[in-house]
């Protein structure tokens, strides 16, 4: 697998794949109410934190702005559930 490259971010796979982690997190949401979904709402909270900080850490790593840095992994996440929509 190939790592995308958008916009000159060079983006490792283990940031595209946290990403889609937390998404998938987040969609579970649908339809829960009550405990179910604050239980949900955790896990999806803690996907996102986790891809957050690895964006923050690339950027640092990488001395790339974090702005463009979390952009660029949402684009290509959005990009790749989007090609597979259509």
């Amino acid at each position: 697998m190939s790592r995308p490259k958008i916009r000159s971010v060079d983006l490792p796979d283990d940031l595209i794949a946290l990403e889609r982690a937390a998404e998938e997190q987040r969609a579970k949401l649908v339809g829960l109410d009550g405990e179910e979904y604050e239980a949900q709402r955790r896990a999806w909270r803690e996907a996102a934190a986790a891809v957050q900080a690895a964006i923050t850490d690339h950027a640092t790593a990488s001395g790339q702005s974090r702005y463009d840095v979390e952009m660029a992994v949402k684009r290509a996440v959005r990009h790749v559930e989007e090609d597979q929509a259509g």
